[in-house]
């Protein structure tokens, strides 16, 4: 049996990289099936066994990603819809996750409001302020300045 050649050579691009490439996938092959036929019987019908398991694996992950079709149920619906308490409850966890997630917004949003305000609040109590600059305009602006 002749030597095989560089893999890297079948790298080539061009017609020549897949000739190169044809010509070396012959070899493994010719090489794999004269091996196989010098397999013992016992070790044969062991890789027989195992390649029946790896295709029936395969075939069982193939038909689990399959998307599930809803049979039509005579009185309407879906499968989901059919299946009692559980089915029900099913359709309500996801409206009941919005509602509580729009509820913490809202609490979050109170509560940065509410915090806001008590700083507010705490520079103008804990500050030597004029009692006439309250009634300044532009004293908002004099509050959001860094003190010195």
């Amino acid at each position: 049996m002749n030597p095989l050649p560089d893999p890297s050579a079948a790298r080539l691009a061009g017609p020549a990289g897949t000739e190169l490439a044809s010509v070396l996938g012959g070899r493994v092959a010719r090489a794999l099936t004269a091996r196989a036929e010098a397999v013992n019987p016992d070790i044969g019908e062991r890789l027989r066994v195992a390649r029946r398991q790896a295709l029936e694996m395969a075939r069982v992950r193939r038909l689990a990603l399959m998307p599930a079709v809803a049979p039509s149920v005579a009185g309407g619906g879906t499968l989901a819809a059919s299946g009692g308490w559980l089915g029900r409850l099913g359709g309500f966890l996801p409206a009941l996750a919005l509602a509580m997630g729009l509820l913490g917004i809202q609490v979050w949003h109170e509560q940065t409001l509410i915090h806001a305000a008590v700083e507010i609040d705490v520079a103008l109590l804990g500050d030597d302020v004029p009692p006439t600059a309250y009634a300044d305009p532009g004293f908002i602006e004099f509050l959001r300045e860094p003190p010195p």
